[in-house]
């Protein structure tokens, strides 16, 4: 629960591949405010950044390319092949970006926004979870999500079940969430549920909060 007083912050999370994004922009539409941590987790690791230095001091330069930005394949193959380095960026990383949606909160809190929504894959990893008020999770079946990574991120199937499999079980996201959107490619049916769960969440806020 945020400590943010008159705010409604949803966390939107969900296994990779499932397709977040079509559900974002409902409530994008919807007259959410969107927060996107991997918009984040980009900027942070910008060229010259801290948490570029920190990754690069524990990684080595191989994961730097030429002009000093970050080489994300290389850093990639490091960690989605091993579970302790992945926590290790993680540990790195997760501060710099909880930081800045802290910060992109108050911001548009005193601008007058009150609804937002957390767009984070890693919602949960990095604990992120602790400043919303509503968890949202998008599933989608294992085959179908396959097939988004690869054709997304133009790599083997292989990589892409070390990216499924380096993730939080859907019994998981189920369990931790209080809406559960089932994203398996009709994107009319997604619309209209990702639609009826941000009106009943504002609704819910116009009920309780104002």
């Amino acid at each position: 629960m945020n400590s943010l007083e008159g705010l409604m912050i949803v966390g939107l999370t969900g296994q990779t591949g499932a397709g977040k994004s079509t559900v974002s922009k409902i409530f994008a539409d919807n007259g959410f405010m969107v927060i996107d941590a991997d918009h984040i987790a980009r900027k942070v690791v910008e060229r010259g950044t801290p948490c570029l230095g920190e990754i690069s001091d524990y990684f080595g330069l191989s994961v730097l390319n030429p002009d000093g930005t970050l080489n994300r394949k290389a850093l990639a193959a490091i960690v989605f092949n091993d579970k302790t380095k992945l926590e290790t960026l993680d540990t790195i990383i997760y501060p710099y970006i909880t930081g800045e949606i802290l910060r992109l909160i108050r911001k548009y809190s005193a601008s007058g926004e009150k609804l937002m929504l957390l767009d984070a894959p890693t919602l949960f990893e990095s604990r992120a979870d602790d400043f919303c008020d509503i968890i949202i999770s998008v599933i989608a079946d294992e085959n179908i999500r396959m097939n988004r990574i690869i054709e997304r991120d133009s790599i083997s199937e292989e990589q892409a079940r070390q990216r499924m499999n380096s993730q939080l079980s859907e019994e998981f996201f189920v369990s931790h969430s209080d809406y559960i959107i089932k994203n398996n490619g009709l994107i009319e049916s997604v619309s209209e549920v990702s639609k009826e769960v941000s009106d009943k969440i504002k609704d819910y806020y116009h009920n309780t909060v104002t």
